[in-house]
């Protein structure tokens, strides 16, 4: 169910990010559910590393979690500072590098539907944080694809499975 409620709310920050990047919210009015995503995110990582039956594989996924929690915080702190973006777009491209054998592995292991959903899922994320590399420092003019492709991830990497799993479907 951890997977779940953390997918719930990558879910909810990825959708409104898109919606934000294609200027239906505010700057400032994301820094909300951005803060809320990173603190669930941050607490479930916690959990995973630290709690009743930790392990290495627990611990590997409270590592690869801590990456969304860092990026919502920093999607945060930029709407809030006087920054360029920058430093995030590096962030992203860091997260692109680590996450592209996470997917690979995925399928080469994957047993049940989840698995494979979630092989999907980290090829999804990696195509949207790679897009964040390019739109903040590369200065790439596709904030629209961004905001468009930071939406779907946000409803079918996210809501859609957390939905799933929640109801006992995944």
């Amino acid at each position: 169910m951890l997977l779940g409620l953390s997918l719930l709310y990558v879910g909810a920050v990825l959708t409104l990010n898109g919606l934000w990047l294609l200027g239906h919210i505010g700057d400032r009015e994301i820094v909300v559910v951005n803060v809320a995503s990173g603190i669930v995110t941050f607490c479930v990582s916690l959990y995973l590393a630290f709690g009743p039956g930790a392990g290495p594989g627990s611990i590997r996924a409270a590592g690869l979690t801590l990456l969304f929690t860092v990026t919502y915080f920093w999607v945060a702190h930029n709407r809030l500072a006087t920054v360029d973006g920058r430093g995030l777009g590096w962030f992203s491209l860091f997260v692109v590098i680590t996450v592209i054998p996470v997917a690979i592995n995925s399928f080469a292991t994957a047993t049940t539907g989840i698995d494979l959903w979630m092989g999907w899922n980290w090829v999804g994320w990696a195509i949207v944080w790679f897009l964040y590399f390019l739109l903040l420092t590369l200065k790439k003019p596709i904030l629209k694809l961004t905001g468009a492709a930071t939406l779907a991830a946000g409803l079918l990497t996210g809501w859609l499975p957390s939905v799933l799993i929640f109801d006992g479907r995944l």
